[in-house]
C-alpha cells in the first residue's frame, strides 16, 4: 500500500478536509500515478451537496478528471512505464464480458462501470476514493497517455467534459459538411465547439444572452443564435444537423428540435433531468432525440489523440488544491470560465 493525502467531504454539505489514506497494494494489472492536477466538475458539487447519512461508512474523495505521471506499475503492465504522462477518467473499470463493453462501451456496462470515485472495487469490494488526492492507482486498461505538449492543467478536464461531448460528436458523424448546434457555453458546451470545430464541421452556438456571442466565436463558432431571440430561432430552422445540448437544467427542448433539418439529431448531455417534448417536433421532419454519457476506452483515448494533434484543451482556471473551498462555492455560482482544475502538487503526505 502506499500513503496518500487528500479531500474528504466533511460532515457539512459542500465542505472538505485533508485527510491521510493508503492506496492498494499493486496488482498486477495496476499503475499507480502521482496526480499533478485534477478538474472540479458539477458531479464534485453534486456529491458534496448530499446528505452526509447517505454516504455510508467510506470517505466521500471527489475527483475523477485526473493527469499525472506513472510513479508505479505491476508486474504484468505492458503499455505504460515509470515516468510517462497518463490519465484517469470517471470510470476505472467495468464488466468486460457484456454486450456493451464487448462493442467497446465500457461507460454503458450493463452491470455499472466502476467509478473513480463512490464505486466498489470489483475485486475486494471496497468504496473507490477520487482524485482529489496525491495519488491514484488504477487498472492498467482504464489508464489512458496523455499527449505530450499539453498543458496538464487544461487536458484535466477532457477525461469528463470532453470525452462527454466527444462520444456523440463522433458517434453521430461531426465533420466538413455537417452542421452542428450547441446549446450552453459552460465547462461541456465550450470544448463541444472547440471540438466540433476542430473536426471540420460548421458550428452554430446557441446562447441566453448576447453578451456571450464574443465569446462564442473566439471559441470557433461560425455562428451565434440568442435562444431568447424568438425571431433568431425561427430565422435558425431546419437548419442543422445535429445539436449537442450542454444546458446544465431543465428547460423546453422544443425550440431546439425545430432547428433540425430532416433526419437531425439533438443529443442531450447536460440535464438529464425530465424532458419536455412535444412529439410533432419530432414527427415533422423525422427527427431524433438521443443521449449519451462519457466514452468507452477506445474513444476515450481517441479523444487525447486527436487534442493532442489539434491543440484542443479546455479553457481552465488553475487553483492550488488548498484553495478547493473557493473553488466549490464559485462554480455553485457560476463563477468560472469554464472549468476550474486543482493543481494537487501541494499536497503531500504527513
Amino acid at each position: 500500500m502506499s500513503r496518500t493525502t487528500g479531500y474528504r467531504a466533511t460532515t457539512t454539505p459542500g465542505q472538505v478536509e485533508v485527510f491521510d489514506f493508503d492506496r492498494r497494494a499493486l496488482r498486477p494489472d495496476d499503475v499507480e500515478l502521482r496526480i499533478t492536477h485534477c478538474g472540479v466538475c458539477h458531479t464534485d458539487l453534486h456529491a458534496l451537496g448530499g446528505p452526509a447519512d447517505q454516504r455510508g461508512d467510506a470517505p466521500l474523495v471527489p475527483g475523477h478528471e485526473l493527469v499525472g505521471d506513472v510513479v508505479a506499475i505491476g508486474s504484468d503492465v505492458t503499455r505504460f512505464a515509470v515516468g510517462d504522462p497518463v490519465a484517469v477518467g470517471n470510470i476505472v473499470d467495468s464488466c468486460g464480458e457484456c454486450a456493451r463493453c464487448r462493442a467497446g462501451q465500457e461507460n454503458m456496462c450493463e452491470d455499472f462501470p466502476t467509478l473513480t470515485y463512490g464505486g466498489v472495487d470489483r475485486l475486494d469490494g471496497t468504496v473507490t476514493l477520487g482524485g482529489w488526492s496525491s495519488s491514484y492507482v488504477a487498472r492498467e486498461a482504464f489508464v489512458y497517455h496523455r499527449p505530450a505538449g499539453l498543458d496538464p492543467a487544461a487536458v484535466a478536464p477532457l477525461m469528463c467534459a470532453g470525452v462527454t461531448v466527444w462520444e456523440p460528436l463522433r458517434e453521430w458523424g461531426a465533420g466538413p459538411g455537417v452542421r452542428v448546434g450547441v446549446v450552453g457555453l459552460g465547462g461541456l458546451g465550450h470544448l463541444a465547439v472547440k471540438l466540433a470545430v476542430a473536426l471540420g464541421a460548421e458550428v452554430t452556438a446557441f446562447t441566453r444572452t448576447a453578451g456571450k456571442a464574443d465569446d462564442a466565436r473566439a471559441l470557433g463558432a461560425h455562428q451565434v443564435v440568442v435562444s431568447t431571440d424568438e425571431g433568431a430561432m425561427a430565422a435558425a430552422g431546419s437548419s442543422l444537423d445535429l445539436i449537442i445540448d450542454c444546458a446544465p437544467t431543465t428547460h423546453d427542448l422544443g425550440p431546439y428540435l425545430r432547428t433540425l433539418a430532416l433526419d437531425g439529431t439533438l443529443v442531450v448531455v447536460g440535464d438529464l433531468g425530465e424532458a419536455r417534448v412535444q412529439a410533432m417536433d419530432l414527427l415533422r421532419a423525422r427527427r431524433r432525440l438521443a443521449s449519451s454519457g462519457s466514452a468507452g476506452r477506445v474513444r476515450t483515448q481517441e479523444m487525447l489523440d486527436f487534442c493532442g494533434e489539434h491543440g484542443v484543451v479546455a479553457d481552465v482556471e488553475t487553483l492550488p488544491s488548498a484553495q478547493v473551498a473557493s473553488a466549490l462555492d464559485r462554480l455553485a455560482r457560476g463563477d468560472v470560465r469554464y472549468r476550474f482544475t486543482l493543481d494537487l502538487t501541494d499536497l503531500e503526505v504527513r
